[in-house]
């Protein structure tokens, strides 16, 4: 090689190094996300969803550097009473339960509480020798094998911790026999009856939805020495100001909590009875899941966004380090754990501690947009929430549909915030 050569080598690997470690240039921040013209397409699109019928009321708020940039609603929170969707309007928000009580969580991991690849059993011994489902044997008897290793708290902030779902019918029997989420319980019994149970698979191998954030809430408890829920409101909710997040809707603040309706296969929408829509959060249960159970408003949940956003921070108010939501925020799933249930379904997505995290641009503009860094989750009431640290926004979109958005209302919300996604020619 001729001095031309060398000189330039330097330069030829600066350049490469930055190609492939620059993100995807749909994914630099830009000067403003939400214009006028952004307004303008995300009133139109969720007017849509309530003038088709697709669902009965939604709301929805988004801040971007720390401002509040869009709000409004549509439609009805209590359609038979016409009660018109607000900002004010209480709903449930179920999943959306999991990054609160991973928050909380992770204020006891600042404090140096616990190390996330510590053994579950070192602080819950419930969970010590656990065994694995390793199928049936010519008798139809369950055949039990040691699990490889132990769980880890990292496993159950993951879901892969392996715990026993309904989808094996000797597992699912086990399942139901034990009531290990029966509102009557407390969370350590919850922990004692689910720790009977036999894993689905190794820790570790694969990620599965279950009730893993459900023992986190244990282990708060176990950990702070203070009830769950009393935990989240002196840590969490109290710090924020989020007055309107609680499991139990006291009766002065009924008249603001919207219903439930569900979707047929048709696209009727039928109400559910408020005697089962309602059945967890009009009474002080005994349980107090992590996984689920929470009610909350838009600007409760936005606060908590914020906090997020702003790197654990809210105001003079820290709940979080920075490098803490930071460890959060980043894909915790190895390529090794190729078996995802339907986190697929999400996304080019990977899974933080209680959060999807996105690792790639859309690969179409079929699936769900974002951009790469965000993290987010929703609930079984198609609520959605997400952090977009790259352009600093946060938004929160409220509905009460189930079964969980089969009308495609996120992918429309995001298309409407972003604009529609349009993939990159190959170079």
């Amino acid at each position: 090689m001729n001095r031309t050569i060398f000189a330039i080598l330097p330069i030829l690997f600066a350049f490469i190094a930055f190609q492939f470690s620059a993100p995807h240039t749909d994914q630099q921040p830009r000067a403003a996300i939400v214009s006028a013209e952004v307004r303008h397409r995300i009133d139109a699109t969720l007017k849509r969803f309530t003038d088709s019928g697709k669902t009965v009321g939604v709301s929805a708020l988004i801040f971007e550097k720390g401002k509040e940039v869009y709000f409004n609603a549509f439609g009805y929170a209590d359609r038979e009473a016409k009660v018109a969707m607000d900002r004010n309007t209480i709903v449930r928000i179920f999943s959306m339960t999991k990054p609160v009580t991973g928050v909380a969580l992770m204020n006891l991991y600042e404090k140096g509480a616990f190390q996330l690849d510590d053994p579950l059993s070192k602080y819950a011994p419930e969970f010590a020798d656990m065994k694995v489902y390793a199928g049936v044997d010519s008798s139809g008897n369950m055949k039990l094998e040691p699990a490889k290793r132990p769980i880890t708290i990292r496993d159950i902030t993951r879901h892969t911790a392996g715990f026993a779902g309904t989808d094996i019918p000797a597992l699912a029997a086990l399942v139901r026999k034990a009531e290990y989420m029966n509102p009557n319980i407390t969370l350590s019994e919850m922990a004692k009856r689910l720790a009977g149970l036999p894993l689905q698979f190794h820790p570790g191998d694969q990620w599965a939805y279950g009730p893993s954030v459900d023992v986190q809430a244990y282990l708060v408890e176990r950990l702070s020495g203070k009830p769950f829920d009393q935990y989240i409101k002196e840590n969490i909710f109290d710090p924020l100001k989020m007055t309107n997040t609680r499991y139990v809707v006291a009766g002065s603040h009924r008249q603001r909590f919207a219903a439930l309706y569900h979707r047929s296969d048709h696209g009727v929408l039928s109400r559910v009875p408020d005697s089962q829509a309602n059945y967890f959060n009009i009474k002080d249960w005994a349980l107090k899941p992590g996984g689920f159970g929470l009610t909350s408003t838009l600007d409760d949940y936005m606060k908590f966004a914020q906090m997020l956003v702003n790197k654990g921070k809210l105001g003079k108010v820290k709940v979080l380090k920075p490098e803490t939501v930071q460890l959060m925020a980043t894909n915790q799933l190895s390529d090794t754990i190729s078996k995802r249930m339907w986190l697929p379904s999400k996304g080019r997505v990977g899974f933080g501690i209680d959060f999807a995290v996105r690792t790639q641009p859309p690969a179409t503009k079929e699936e769900n947009n974002g951009i790469v860094g965000e993290f987010f989750w929703d609930g079984a009431a198609s609520t959605l929430f997400w952090v977009d640290p790259v352009n600093e926004l946060t938004a929160v979109l409220f509905t009460q549909l189930v079964p969980f958005d089969q009308v495609k209302l996120h992918k429309s919300f995001r298309d409407a915030v972003y604009g529609e996604y349009l993939p990159q020619p190959d170079k």
